[in-house]
């Protein structure tokens, strides 16, 4: 279950990925300050990882329900190509953006321990959780419920 084994990156270099801007499979750039008020679920991932795939109708429920207010940004790791890619993730339905992922990208986010990774940003842009392992939608759900509200200013 996500978040068993929850780091939480109070003081860590990762902890803020300002600037973080990605091109997707199909060019558009997503980046940290255009999901400003958004909560940023970025998860790394690879069509040949079991456990990654097992998480991917989570991800893709995650994404469509719009009362979450967050986005997932999948960014795909060790692949031959971007049509293996592309064509897996259509395959899966995938509705959120997928990112192929590259050495400039990962230092953009934070590292690959094991897959899938995935690293969560507040609304405020700031990296507030990372699992490396499955996670499950209630489980981010729950731990986003349990963040307090921050009044806007």
């Amino acid at each position: 279950m996500w978040f068993a084994a929850l780091l939480l990156l109070s003081g860590s270099s990762w902890g803020q990925a300002e600037g973080f801007q990605l091109t997707d499979t199909h060019g558009k750039v997503h980046s940290l300050a255009g999901y400003k008020g958004k909560w940023v679920l970025v998860n790394y991932w690879a069509t040949w990882c079991p456990p990654c795939l097992e998480e991917i109708p989570d991800l893709i429920a995650l994404h469509e329900n719009k009362k979450n207010n967050l986005a997932v940004i999948g960014v795909a790791i060790d692949y031959r190509s971007s049509k293996q890619v592309t064509d897996f993730a259509d395959s899966m339905l995938v509705n959120y953006p997928i990112v192929l992922g590259t050495a400039k990208v990962v230092n953009q986010i934070g590292p690959v321990q094991g897959l899938p990774a995935t690293y969560l940003f507040n609304p405020e842009g700031r990296m507030v959780a990372q699992q490396v392992g499955p996670i499950t939608r209630e489980a981010v759900q729950k731990y986003i419920a349990s963040q307090p509200v921050r009044q806007k200013k």
